[in-house]
């Protein structure tokens, strides 16, 4: 009996995939990645800025299909609901949460600036 040859590129082109079909979670980072990505382009950000907005895009996606991996292997080996379980879940879940945070703030910080003085240039217009 042969094994097929793996491709590993492929296999994570469909855990990709899979992540994004089936987590709600997922899918609301990548319309905000979207979001974020085309004020980007109307602001007209510079090099580093794009540096940042893209490193906060992909530690979000990354940091959720980490939690989707773990919440999958907890679920795996403890389908019953057991305290350990919880708290690799929550943990996981977590680390999603401060990738998010983290996002928001440099969002912040490059977005706002840029947004204040095209309010402040209108109202002055």
């Amino acid at each position: 009996m042969s094994k097929r040859k793996r491709n590993p590129f492929a296999d994570a082109f469909n855990g990709m995939l899979a992540a994004y079909r089936t987590e709600r979670n997922l899918r609301v980072h990548a319309a905000l990645a979207v979001v974020a990505i085309a004020l980007g382009g109307w602001l007209g950000l510079d090099r580093w800025e794009w540096c940042w907005i893209a490193l906060c895009i992909t530690l979000v996606v990354m940091a959720e299909l980490v939690n989707t991996a773990i919440e999958t292997c907890v679920d795996l080996v403890s389908p019953t609901e057991h305290p350990l379980a919880k708290k690799a879940k929550d943990a996981a879940a977590g680390a999603v949460l401060v990738t998010a945070f983290f996002a928001v703030m440099v969002g912040g910080i490059i977005f706002l600036p840029k947004l204040w003085l095209i309010i402040v240039a209108s109202h002055a217009a």
